[in-house]
């Protein structure tokens, strides 16, 4: 009985990257999944993802994370792309403005095709191009702040906070399971059943990651 109360704990949760065309979803998902960068990357052609072993608080945990085309002609799969997810980084390139004020078309579209409470970080990408940034820290924290997202600069070129923006995003659906699991049996069968949800760990504390330094929301 103990095992399969142990192999009926662990889920397959998904993630989703979105944002306009060419602010560094593809290279953020192989730089957390492989610690790859491609300078020669290409768009995306519709739906691609990638599935990650993560381990937190002591567990292994499946985290298939889904990266899609920016391009305004294939939002056709928009439905199909967002169902089941439970986590999302909306990125956007901080030498782009354009791609900045997007942000909240965006978050309109997530909000739309989600029929549940999803993990939302703002990212911006390529942070290490301070030299011809276009959007300032402030201004992304302030839009994070608005609209309750956590909030991170990132560089998929060398790895900065590339690890902890993910883990940031997976730690909150650990919470937001615990406490659904806490609070309703039936959602623990739900979860079950349909296997697209996070491991049950109770033991998860806010304290050691909610307020690091680098984010805020």
């Amino acid at each position: 009985m103990g095992k399969e109360d142990n192999r009926g704990e662990e889920y397959l949760f998904k993630i989703v990257l979105i944002g306009d065309s060419a602010v560094g979803k593809s290279n953020l998902l192989s730089r957390f999944s492989r610690d790859e960068f491609d300078t020669n990357s290409k768009a995306t052609i519709g739906v691609e993802f990638q599935t990650q072993l993560v381990e937190i608080e002591g567990k292994e945990v499946k985290a298939q994370i889904w990266d899609t085309a920016g391009q305004e002609r294939f939002r056709a799969v928009t439905s199909a792309y967002y169902r089941g997810a439970f986590g999302a980084l909306i990125v956007y390139d901080i030498t782009r403005s354009s791609t900045f004020e997007s942000v909240k078309r965006w978050l309109q579209e997530l909000n739309t095709h989600c029929d549940t409470a999803v993990a939302q970080m703002l990212v911006g990408n390529k942070c290490d191009l301070e030299d011809i940034r276009a959007v300032s820290v402030e201004e992304g924290k302030a839009l994070a702040e608005e609209e309750g997202l956590f909030f991170m600069e990132t560089s998929a070129l060398d790895a900065t906070n590339v690890d902890k923006a993910f883990e940031i995003v997976i730690r909150e659906i650990f919470n937001n399971v615990s406490r659904k699991l806490l609070n309703s049996d039936a959602y623990k069968a739900e979860l079950s059943v349909n296997r697209v949800s996070l491991v049950n760990n109770r033991d998860v504390t806010e304290s050691s990651w909610r307020n690091p330094s680098c984010c805020s929301r």
